[in-house]
């Protein structure tokens, strides 16, 4: 070098200077040095407070919520924070000593998770429609009822009504069951099984007609309610709907026309055909999906129940039908909305679940649901048994039996309501056919203590959260 060398601080010799700088221990962040000034420094004597701070400000949202300090050294993991940046940037020796002070730093929030849909929305427009669906049959009787005098072969119609109502309840059971391996499997279940049902139901009542025309009528309801569980089974409602449109419009003109007896034995058999070529419209479309792969058939006796279930639930509304006919229509009419608050049970039993933070709220949430359901089905029923002379006690205790049993069935258990509806079928069922006391109150009696135990069932089995996860 030429000349001296200038050691005193701000000269201008400073920029070609190489100077060796000591960083203090407690410095956390040390001033930039000059772009020409090589700076040392010492490892850190302990963790750096303002560089966790920013950390745990940026994390925060994601450290909150964690219950253990683990969930935190999951977070550092996969932000792909290394241990050579955890101990030089962080002065921590390791993940979980970082993750630990960050748990600590953070205060625990635990925020209300993000709305989830509702699985179980019902489908507002089906549900109005089958119940629609399962009471516009009756107006074939009004129609043919003057060709036939039904009221001296009523007996023979109802047989086969009952034994229909088992059979579709016990098919339609399992067809839903085979629904889960194919549709082909499924529609193969009912190809077999309706045919079979009509048959069934058509010699039940084969000894009751007395004549080839009762005979005919009876095989004909038979064949309709067969056709008609496969079209519901399958969710043709529309077609079905379309394929009783001759009798809804026959119905409708009857006040101001006398139609004559060729289109009042026409217009239901024009339904018949129309139903019975839906339903084979339906089956080949579904048989003709490819076939999936083997499994395990349901046993036969996976479906007993249901089918117990639609025998005792036939008694007993023949046994209201008897006195109310009008009565069960209106009960006809509701299985439409009893089946759309059957799913709105299901939803509000989920949000309920978010909402509970013990099993007892819970319980408590579910017997308010179960509540709620119950007055918003039977209220529109009070003015209807009003209106049908009905006694209100009778009609809304035995729509209350029926909801319920239906309810424990759609969560699979099938045992408990079949086995209460067959208990209470067969005694007001006995006291009706004996004439025992007391009478004509048995009816509601009966089904006021079935309302009662089937409600208690409900909060027993479905009272938990583990059926609705």
């Amino acid at each position: 070098m030429s000349g001296p060398l200038s050691l005193e601080p701000g000269g201008a010799e400073q920029q070609d200077t190489l100077a060796i700088r000591l960083a203090g221990p407690r410095r956390l962040r040390p001033r930039r040095a000059d772009d020409s000034t090589l700076t040392l420094r010492l490892p850190r004597l302990g963790p750096d407070e303002e560089e966790i701070s920013r950390l745990a400000a940026e994390l925060a949202d994601r450290i909150g919520p964690a219950v253990h300090p683990y969930e935190v050294a999951a977070l550092l993991e996969a932000e792909g924070l290394s241990a050579d940046v955890i101990r030089h940037r962080y002065g921590h020796p390791n993940l979980f000593s970082l993750a630990s002070a960050l748990y600590e730093r953070v205060p625990r929030t635990f925020p209300e998770p993000a709305p989830a849909s509702d699985p179980w929305r019902p489908d507002h427009v089906r549900c109005l429609l089958r119940g629609v669906l399962f009471a516009l049959p009756g107006l074939a009787y009004l129609l043919a009822g003057p060709l036939w005098r039904p009221g001296t072969h009523v007996s023979a119609l109802v047989v086969a009504g009952i034994v229909s109502w088992a059979w579709g309840q016990a098919l339609g059971h399992r067809a839903h069951l085979r629904m889960t391996t194919g549709r082909r499997e499924a529609g193969r279940t009912l190809l077999t099984g309706a045919p079979v049902g009509a048959v069934l139901a058509t010699a039940a009542a084969a000894p009751l007609t007395g004549g080839a025309t009762v005979l005919a009528v009876v095989a004909a309801q038979s064949a309709y309610l067969a056709a008609a569980g496969v079209l519901l089974v399958l969710a043709r409602e529309r077609w079905l709907l379309a394929a009783l449109a001759p009798l809804a419009v026959g119905a409708a003109l009857l006040p101001w026309w006398e139609p004559g007896a060729p289109v009042r034995a026409g217009l239901p058999l024009l339904a018949l055909a129309a139903t019975l070529a839906a339903t084979a419209r339906a089956l080949w479309i579904v048989l003709a999906v490819p076939a999936a792969a083997d499994g395990p058939r349901p046993r036969l006796a996976a479906s007993l129940p249901y089918g117990l279930f639609g025998l005792a639930a036939a008694v007993l509304v023949l046994l209201e039908g008897r006195r109310h006919p009008y009565a069960v229509i209106a009960l006809t009419v509701s299985m439409g909305p009893a089946e759309w608050l059957l799913y709105r049970y299901r939803g509000w039993s989920v949000a309920a679940l978010r909402r509970a933070a013990t099993p007892a709220g819970f319980l408590l949430r579910s017997a308010g649901i179960l509540g709620l359901c119950l007055l918003a089905y039977l209220a529109p029923l009070l003015p209807a048994a009003l209106l049908t002379g009905a006694p209100p006690a009778e009609l809304l205790f035995l729509a209350a039996t029926l909801w319920t049993a239906l309810l424990l069935q759609a969560f699979g258990a099938a045992w408990p309501p079949a086995g209460v509806c067959v208990l209470t079928a067969g005694c007001a069922g006995a006291v009706a056919a004996l004439r025992l006391p007391p009478g004509a109150a048995a009816l509601p009696l009966c089904c006021g203590v079935a309302a009662l135990c089937l409600s208690a069932c409900v909060l027993r089995l479905l009272g938990r959260p583990a059926p609705h996860l």
